[in-house]
C-alpha cells in the first residue's frame, strides 16, 4: 500500500478547521449588547446591574487597563429552535490562544446569581437544551479588561503593571455576541477527530495501530458532505467506533487526572483581581461538575476559599455543596501555595496550621497532602513540617523547568535535613495545566522515569489564572482516553486516591536527600528588597507580639489579642505566595504589599508595647528594663525575659591608619578599614586568626550587569559573572562614633547614577563587625552583591533553613554543584574548618553565592561569600528597586555553628527598652543547652489558656536538655503543629517538675503544650 499518511493527516487538519469545527453553531441571531464602566475600582454586584446602559456594537472597542464594564447582552431565542440546545457565544475581544493573561468575565442573571466564568477557551453560555420558542435571554457579563503584560514577545519592558501608570486607552474590541443553535453531534465529532488524530501522531509510524486510526479517519472525512457537515456528521462518527472502542494494552502508564487551576494569588494582576479570578473560575468549576457526573475538581490555598466565602457567597454556597459531595476537593492544606525558601521555621509552619485549620472548620476535610505545583524550589527542612502538620505526601511541577539537570525520578522519597522522608510526586506529563492534548498524554507516559517499578502519575489538568480551569473539551477527551489502545489510560481521580495507589504500587521508590533546588529563578532570592525586607520584619515581629503578649496575659491577666494576630499572620503567610514574596509581580502588587507590611508593623509594634509596659509595671518606677525576644540570653538578659542592664564591657578603641583608614578593636576583634574604606583584616585576638584571605579585602561592593535570556525578575544567567566591576573608589572614610562601648567608621561611595553609605561598628563584647549599608539605587538591569572573601578551606558551607541548616558545597565538581551559583540562605551562612571558623548574618537578605580559588602567591584557599543586595530588572516591573534601601550585615569570627544561630537570631531581634517599676521579667520557658532553641512561645489558638512552645535543635546533633517553667506545669503535651496531641515525636519529651526533659535529634521539631497548674508569678 503505498504511504498516503501526511495527506490524510493534512486533511484531517483542514476540514477539521475550515469545515467542521466552523458547524458547531450552524444557525445564529445577533445580541443587543449595552454597557456600562465603573469609574474605579469594581463594584458591588448589585450596583453593577442596577448601573445605566449606553449601546455598543461588535467591533467596538472597550475597556481601560485594570478596569471593570458591565455588559448586558438581551435577546430572544427564535421558535424555530424549540427542542435545540441554545448558547449564547459571548466573546469579549478574547485571544484564544492565550488562555488566560487577559480579559474575563463573570456572566450574572438578572437576580445577581452568578452563571459562570467567561475566558479564551469558554466563551459559551448555556441557555437552555432544549430549547422554548420566544424564550427571553437577559445576561449582564462583569468583564474585567485587565491589560495583557506577558505578550507574545515576552520580558518588554512595561507600564501597564500598575494602575497608576497604566494610561487609559481601550485594550479590548468586542468580537461575537451572538444566541446560536450548538449542533452537540458536530461537538462530539470533533473531539472524536481531535483525540484520534492527536493520538494518531503520537504513535510509531510503522505501528499497525497508527494505521489502522489513520484509516478510520479517512473513512470518516469521507463520509463528510462538505457542504452538509450537520446532516453527516453522525454518519462520520459511526466510522470511528471501532478505533475508539479498541481498549489500552494491560501495561499502558495509567494517568489520574484531577480538575484543576493554578490560580497565582497574585503576579501579573493585583490582589483584588485575584478575588475575582477565583470566583470566575469555582463559577466555572461547579457549573462543569453540575453537567459532568464523572469529574472530579481540586483547588488549593485557603485563602482562595476565603476570599470567595467572603466576596462571593453565592459561588461558595455551590462550592461547600461540592465539597460535600466530594466532587470539589480542597488540596494542599497550606493558607497559599507559598515560597518555601524564604519563609521564616515558623512562616512555614503557619502555612498548614492556617490552611489546614480553615479546611477542617469549613468543610471538615484534612488534606495528607502538600500541593506546591509552581513553587520556584523547596528547602530541606520542608519535609519535617508537613509531616509535624499531619501531611505525608507532595506533589510538585516545577522541578521539571530545571535548566541543566534532569531530575532522576517522578515518583520518590524526600527525605529532610532531620531524615524525615515524604513520598513526593511530580507528574510527568510536565505542566500542572494539562488539556488531555494526545501530546501531553504520551509524554507524561514516556517521561515517566519510573517505568518498570511503578505506572501511575497523576495530571493536574485545566488552564489556570485567567483560563477558567478544566473545559468540558478536556472532560470529553479524558472519556475518550479513559481505556484507549496506543494511550495512557485516564481516570478522574482526587489527590489522595492517586497516592494511595502510587505509594502501595511503589513500597520502594528511590530516596533523594536533601533540598529541591530549582536550576532557574534563582534571582527571586533577590528581586523587589522592599517586599523581603517587609517579610521579615513581620516574621519577627510576630515572634514577639506572640512571646510578650503571652508572657502578659499569664503574669498580669493582660489581655492575648487572638483574633489580631490570627488576621496579621494570615496576611503575612498572604504575602508569601510564590509570585510576592520572590519579587516577580507587577509594581501594583509590590506597592501595595510595601503599605501593608508598613501597617502590620505599626500594629504589631503596638501589640509588643502594650504588653511590654504591662509586664514592666508603673513607668513612674523609673527603671529601664530592656526586653530581649531572641531565643538567646544577652547583656545579662535571659532569653524571652526582661531586666535592669548593667554597665557594658568598654574597651572600644578606634586610631587612624598609616596610609589612610582606621584601626578598630573591641578586645576581642582588631579590625582594619582601609584608605578605601574596605576591610582590610579581621583579627580574632584570641586564636589569632585572621578572617579575611591574603591579598584580597572584605565588603567588597560589585557591580555586574544583569540581563538574563528571559524572566527578568525571576532569572539570574552564569553569565553575569563574566563582568564586574569592583567598586573601590570612596567619597569619604571618616570615624562617626567613637567610645569605650561602641566605634564606627561610615564610609559614602558614589557609582552611576546610585549612592551607598555603610558604616563599620564595633561594640563592645559583641565579637562580630556589624555592617550597615544605605543604598540609593538608580541603576536599570544591574546586580549589586557584598564580597567576603575569607582565609577558609572547606568543601562545604551551612546555610540556615527552617528548623536547622543544610550544606551546600564550595566547589563544582559536578553539574548539579555547578548549577548552585545563586542560593537561599536565612539569618546565617558558616564556613569552617576544624576548630575555627565564620559566620556571617543577616536580618533580611537571602540570596548568596559562595566561591572558592586558590592562592599563587601562599597556595592557601581563599573561600568567599557574597551577599545580593539588590537588582533592577525592568520585567514585570519596570522600576524594580528604585530608590532608598538599607541593610545589615554582620561578621562573626571564630563562630561555631551555635554561635551562628545565636547571632542570627540577635541581629533580626533587637533589645527592647522600657521604663517601668519591676526589677525584671522571667521569662515563661528558657532553655538549659544553647542547640535547644525556642522557635515560638504562643498561647494555645483553642483560647484554652495552654502555652503552646516550639523547639529544635539547632545544631545539627543528638542533644538532652531541659526546658525550665516559670510557673507549675499540670501537664505537658507533644502536638502537631496544629495543637493537637501527636505521637509522632521521635525524641525525649518528658516532664520533670516545672518543666520538660528533652532529648531531641539533629534538627528535630517538637512542639509541645504545656498547662500551667496556676498563673506564673512575675
Amino acid at each position: 500500500m503505498h504511504d498516503d499518511r501526511s495527506l490524510v493527516e493534512a486533511r484531517l487538519k483542514r476540514v477539521l478547521a475550515e469545515r467542521i469545527r466552523p458547524a458547531l453553531y450552524p444557525e445564529s441571531v445577533p445580541l443587543t449588547v449595552s454597557i456600562w464602566t465603573a469609574p474605579g475600582e469594581p463594584v458591588p454586584v448589585a450596583e453593577g446591574l442596577a448601573a445605566p446602559r449606553s449601546a455598543i456594537a461588535v467591533g467596538d472597542a472597550w475597556g481601560a487597563p485594570w478596569g471593570t464594564s458591565w455588559i448586558t447582552v438581551e435577546g430572544t431565542v427564535p421558535a424555530a429552535w424549540a427542542g435545540r440546545t441554545v448558547e449564547a457565544l459571548i466573546d469579549l475581544g478574547f485571544d484564544a490562544n492565550m488562555p488566560g493573561f487577559q480579559c474575563e468575565g463573570l456572566v450574572y442573571r438578572p437576580d445577581g446569581t452568578p452563571v459562570k466564568g467567561l475566558n479564551p477557551q469558554n466563551q459559551w453560555v448555556r441557555i437552555a437544551a432544549p430549547a422554548v420558542g420566544g424564550e427571553r435571554v437577559l445576561l449582564h457579563v462583569e468583564a474585567a479588561s485587565n491589560p495583557v503584560i506577558l505578550d507574545y514577545h515576552p520580558f518588554l519592558p512595561t507600564e501597564l503593571g500598575d494602575q497608576e501608570t497604566a494610561g487609559d486607552r481601550p485594550q479590548y474590541r468586542l468580537e461575537r455576541m451572538d444566541l446560536a443553535v450548538l449542533d452537540e453531534t458536530v461537538w462530539e465529532l470533533v473531539m472524536d477527530l481531535e483525540v484520534l488524530g492527536e493520538l494518531m501522531a503520537e504513535l510509531p509510524e510503522d505501528g499497525a495501530r497508527r494505521w489502522e486510526v489513520l484509516r478510520a479517519v479517512e473513512r470518516a472525512l469521507d463520509r463528510i458532505d462538505l457542504q452538509d457537515v450537520n446532516g453527516t456528521a453522525a454518519a462520520a462518527r459511526s466510522e470511528l467506533e471501532q478505533v475508539l472502542a479498541a481498549p489500552a494494552v494491560p501495561s499502558a502508564h495509567r494517568i489520574s487526572a484531577i480538575g484543576h487551576a493554578h490560580i497565582d494569588s497574585a503576579w501579573l494582576w493585583p490582589l483584588r483581581e485575584t478575588v475575582r479570578k477565583v470566583a470566575r473560575t469555582t463559577a466555572n468549576m461547579t457549573a462543569l461538575l453540575e453537567d459532568e457526573p464523572n469529574f472530579l475538581y481540586t483547588m488549593s490555598q485557603a485563602q482562595q476559599f476565603a476570599w470567595i466565602k467572603e466576596h462571593r457567597p453565592e459561588v461558595y454556597a455551590r462550592v461547600k455543596k461540592a465539597v460535600a459531595e466530594g466532587r470539589f476537593v480542597p488540596a494542599g492544606g497550606m493558607w497559599v501555595e507559598s515560597d518555601t525558601n524564604m519563609p521564616s521555621s515558623e512562616a512555614m509552619a503557619r502555612q498548614f496550621v492556617h490552611g489546614k485549620r480553615f479546611f477542617l472548620e469549613e468543610f471538615g476535610v484534612e488534606n495528607q497532602e502538600a500541593w506546591l505545583p509552581d513553587t520556584f524550589g523547596f528547602t530541606g527542612g520542608l519535609p519535617q513540617i508537613i509531616r509535624n502538620a499531619g501531611s505525608k505526601w507532595l506533589l510538585t511541577q516545577k522541578i521539571s523547568w530545571s535548566q541543566i539537570n534532569k531530575f532522576p525520578h517522578h515518583t520518590f522519597l524526600w527525605e529532610g535535613i532531620d531524615g524525615t522522608r515524604i513520598f513526593t510526586h511530580f507528574p510527568p506529563v510536565d505542566t500542572y495545566n494539562c488539556s488531555m492534548k494526545g501530546s501531553e498524554i504520551a509524554h507524561a507516559a514516556r517521561n515517566f522515569k519510573d517505568k518498570g517499578v511503578a505506572r501511575h502519575s497523576l495530571a493536574p489538568t485545566g488552564w489556570g489564572d485567567g483560563g477558567g480551569g478544566t473545559t468540558r473539551e478536556m472532560v470529553a477527551k479524558a472519556a475518550r482516553l479513559r481505556d484507549l489502545e496506543g494511550s495512557a489510560t485516564v481516570r478522574w481521580e482526587r489527590p489522595a486516591e492517586f497516592f494511595a495507589k502510587a505509594e502501595a504500587e511503589y513500597p520502594k521508590p528511590p530516596v533523594w536527600v536533601g533540598e529541591l533546588y530549582l536550576e532557574l529563578h534563582r534571582a527571586t532570592l533577590t528581586s523587589q528588597a522592599r517586599t523581603k525586607q517587609g517579610n521579615r520584619r513581620s516574621e519577627n515581629l510576630l515572634r514577639e507580639a506572640e512571646l510578650w503578649c503571652a508572657t502578659a496575659a499569664l503574669r498580669t491577666g493582660h489581655p492575648y489579642p487572638y483574633e489580631a494576630l490570627d488576621r496579621i499572620w494570615k496576611t503575612v503567610l498572604l504575602h508569601q505566595f510564590h509570585d510576592i514574596l520572590p519579587g516577580s509581580s507587577i509594581a501594583w502588587v509590590h506597592r501595595e504589599a510595601e503599605a501593608t507590611y508598613a501597617a502590620l508593623a505599626a500594629e504589631l509594634e503596638e501589640l509588643i508595647g502594650a504588653a511590654q509596659r504591662a509586664l514592666a509595671g508603673d513607668p513612674a518606677g523609673g527603671r529601664e528594663l530592656v526586653f530581649n525576644g531572641a531565643p538567646h540570653g544577652r547583656s545579662a538578659v535571659p532569653a524571652g525575659g526582661a531586666a535592669v542592664p548593667g554597665g557594658g564591657p568598654g574597651g572600644c578603641t578606634v586610631t587612624a591608619r598609616a596610609g589612610g583608614g582606621f584601626v578598630l578593636a573591641d578586645g576581642l576583634l582588631r579590625v582594619v578599614v582601609d584608605g578605601d574604606g574596605l576591610v582590610a583584616s579581621v583579627l580574632e585576638l584570641a586564636s589569632g586568626r585572621e578572617a579575611v584571605a591574603p591579598g584580597t579585602r572584605a565588603n567588597l561592593l560589585q557591580l555586574h550587569p544583569d540581563f538574563p535570556n528571559m524572566w527578568d525578575a525571576w532569572d539570574v544567567d552564569q553569565f553575569y559573572r563574566n563582568t564586574v566591576t569592583d567598586l573601590t573608589g570612596a567619597d569619604e572614610v571618616a570615624v562617626c562614633t567613637e567610645g569605650p562601648e561602641e566605634v564606627a567608621v561610615r564610609v559614602s561611595r558614589s557609582f552611576g547614577s546610585s549612592t551607598v553609605v555603610q558604616t563599620l561598628t564595633l561594640r563592645a563584647g559583641s565579637g562580630r563587625l556589624d555592617i550597615d549599608t544605605e543604598v540609593d539605587w538608580h541603576e536599570t538591569e544591574k546586580f549589586l552583591k557584598a564580597a567576603f572573601p575569607l582565609d577558609l578551606h572547606t568543601e562545604r558551607y551551612a546555610a540556615e533553613t527552617q528548623f536547622g541548616h543544610q550544606f551546600r558545597p564550595t566547589h563544582t565538581n559536578t553539574s548539579w554543584e555547578a548549577a548552585k551559583f545563586e542560593a537561599c540562605n536565612h539569618r546565617f551562612v558558616h564556613l569552617a574548618e576544624p576548630g575555627w571558623g565564620v559566620a556571617l548574618v543577616t536580618p533580611s537578605t537571602y540570596g548568596h553565592d559562595v566561591t572558592r580559588t586558590v592562592r599563587a602567591a601562599d597556595g592557601g584557599t581563599t573561600t568567599t561569600v557574597r551577599f545580593s543586595l539588590l537588582r533592577a530588572p525592568r520585567f514585570p516591573d519596570p522600576r524594580t528597586d528604585q530608590g532608598v534601601h538599607r541593610f545589615r550585615h554582620a561578621l562573626v569570627p571564630g563562630a561555631e555553628i551555635g554561635d551562628a544561630v545565636r547571632e542570627g537570631y540577635a541581629i533580626g531581634l533587637p533589645e527592647r527598652r522600657v521604663t517601668g517599676s519591676a526589677e525584671s521579667v522571667r521569662p515563661l520557658v528558657e532553655s538549659d543547652h544553647g542547640a535547644i532553641v525556642v522557635s515560638a512561645a504562643k498561647l494555645a489558638d483553642d483560647g484554652s489558656g495552654d502555652l503552646v512552645v516550639r523547639v529544635y535543635e539547632a545544631g545539627g546533633g543528638r542533644v538532652r536538655g531541659r526546658l525550665a517553667t516559670s510557673f507549675p506545669l499540670a501537664a505537658v503535651v507533644p502536638c502537631d503543629l496544629l495543637e493537637r496531641p501527636w505521637d509522632g515525636t521521635r525524641g525525649e519529651v518528658a516532664a520533670d517538675g516545672d518543666g520538660v526533659r528533652l532529648g531531641l535529634r539533629p534538627f528535630e521539631l517538637v512542639t509541645l503544650r504545656l498547662t500551667p497548674s496556676s498563673a506564673p508569678s512575675a
